[in-house]
């Protein structure tokens, strides 16, 4: 229940001489700016999202062009960011909030989180920030506060452990000022409560912390257990046609690189004649379940004409031109690395 307290009036003072005011999705401040700031910020540090921020509204200023652009488009403009069933759901959701609620974002928590990729806590974002309405939130950042401020046991990933954070998150929660509160809490764990070099010497929660008087700040929050990552392995294909150019062909919709254009998978779609002519080392790339071993191979189309069997997911892309639909961000080191091989 909304109501001031103790914690969350400290951290709004704190919050009028340092938290953060000049983030773009912060002027202006709107239900669609702030919904595509919070789905970028996911497993993303700010300085990382600005410039993927910026580069999103200038090509799509709206809610409407973003529903109305192809999903190729916004993959494209996602490649790099990683998690990309996060865009899928984005483009999704923008169709919704466009058709079904012509363009206004649905004002309760409630609704919000029904929309496809929006949960709990980004709803609370979106309907704190950009309407002021009293929800709680409960990002990584504000996660690792509260742990260490109540000293928290267990991993925040348990259900009895989230069930309690949610509890704190909504008893602290203010009735008035609620987007600078939940601004604040995600400043306080992006710019004091840091994971490994906490600066609770300047951290207006000190005082009361008891993960600082227990003298354990970083040990909170506790750890996920340990889990042996599987390894997986995939072989991929960089099949050139006489012109120089590479086939790509479009992943499934679900599954890794979900929708996005990649070089093909040996063995696991059909294709032109080719031969291969490099083994090239093979690399890691880690997904949050697994790790994957490419091992990527160096073809040529032996067929004079570069026909293609699927035409409505394959296509040959001429290297000398920008990319413009969505790839996966170990495609782009492998056409980085094809393109210094073959001096384009």
């Amino acid at each position: 229940m909304a109501q001031e307290t103790p914690f969350n009036q400290t951290v709004l003072h704190w919050y009028e001489d340092h938290g953060r005011k000049d983030l773009p999705w912060q002027n202006p401040i709107s239900p669609y700016r702030v919904w595509i700031s919070e789905v970028m910020l996911q497993q993303t540090q700010v300085k990382t999202v600005v410039p993927y921020f910026e580069r999103f509204m200038e090509t799509f200023p709206t809610v409407h062009d973003l529903a109305a652009a192809p999903q190729d488009q916004v993959l494209n403009l996602w490649t790099g960011l990683g998690y990309y069933a996060r865009a899928r759901n984005l483009h999704k959701a923008a169709q919704i909030v466009s058709e079904t609620y012509k363009g206004t974002f649905p004002e309760s928590v409630e609704q919000l989180n029904e929309l496809p990729g929006i949960g709990r806590s980004t709803a609370g974002a979106i309907a704190s920030i950009s309407m002021n309405i009293p929800a709680p939130i409960m990002d990584g950042n504000v996660k690792r506060v509260l742990t260490r401020f109540h000293a928290i046991e267990g991993w925040p990933g348990t259900s009895k452990v989230e069930k309690q954070l949610w509890e704190i998150a909504e008893n602290n929660t203010p009735p008035t000022r609620t987007g600078h509160y939940t601004q604040a809490m995600m400043d306080l764990g992006a710019t004091l409560c840091t994971r490994s070099k906490p600066a609770c010497g300047v951290c207006p929660l000190q005082p009361e912390c008891k993960a600082y008087e227990l003298g354990t700040p970083t040990a909170f929050p506790h750890s996920k257990p340990k889990k042996e990552k599987p390894v997986k392995s995939a072989r991929l294909l960089m099949i050139l046609n006489q012109d120089n150019e590479l086939l790509l062909e479009q992943r499934p919709q679900t599954g890794i690189w979900g929708g996005l254009y990649c070089v093909p998978e040996e063995d696991k779609t059909t294709l032109p004649d080719f031969i291969i002519k490099e083994e090239w080392p093979a690399f890691r790339h880690t997904f949050s379940h697994y790790h994957l071993d490419i091992q990527p191979l160096l073809c040529q189309l032996t067929e004079k004409e570069s026909g293609i069997m699927e035409q409505d997911r394959q296509l040959w892309y001429n290297m000398q031109h920008e990319l413009t639909v969505g790839t996966a961000a170990p495609m782009i080191t492998l056409i980085d690395a094809l393109k210094r091989h073959l001096a384009i």
